[in-house]
């Protein structure tokens, strides 16, 4: 559901996009694909440290993957 909820948000500045010129559509394009990018940098980094926490023992195995799947809910590519 999430995931539905994150490509509307990334695609609903195109669609509004359409009565302006080409290189607004192209401008709008590129900031979401950058907006995208950021939030799929922050899901890789949650998840390299929360291994980093579970290896060093600061988390149970069971924590690491309750934690791990709330985010890979959260993510488009993980």
């Amino acid at each position: 559901m999430s995931r539905i909820i994150i490509i509307l948000l990334v695609s609903l500045p195109l669609i509004f996009s359409v009565g302006c010129s080409r290189q607004a559509v192209g401008g709008a394009a590129l900031g979401a694909g950058a907006a995208g990018a950021v939030y799929e940098y922050s899901n890789k980094k949650a998840l390299d440290d929360l291994k980093s926490d579970y290896e060093s023992g600061k988390i149970s195995a069971d924590e690491y993957q309750r934690r791990k799947q709330e985010i890979e809910k959260k993510s488009l590519l993980y």
